[in-house]
């Protein structure tokens, strides 16, 4: 039976990863630095209802009703076309 070293990194709630103990945050990749950013675009009610709809489809309504929604998160966006990881919604 294995077991987990208390080494490995878990991510806390801003999103960075640190390791249990108490060590220092590791920096995060770029990767999850998108995804992180998107996630806090899916939790930011101000821009509507984001069920059923990618993300690119919310970010253009939320613009076009002038919620002036961040211009990162569009680019983001564009630079990962067809990555589900990016372009849907994925609840835990």
């Amino acid at each position: 039976m294995s077991s987990t070293s208390d080494t490995q990194p878990t991510s806390d709630t801003s999103g960075q990863q640190r390791q249990k103990g108490g060590e220092e945050p590791l920096p995060l990749s770029v990767d999850e630095e998108e995804l992180e950013l998107l996630r806090q675009f899916d939790l930011a009610w101000q821009y509507g209802p984001c069920t059923g709809i990618t993300r690119l489809q919310r970010w253009h309504r939320a613009e076009q009703m002038g919620l002036k929604p961040p211009p990162e998160v569009r680019q983001v966006l564009q630079s990962h076309p067809g990555d589900p990881r990016f372009q849907c919604r994925h609840f835990p």
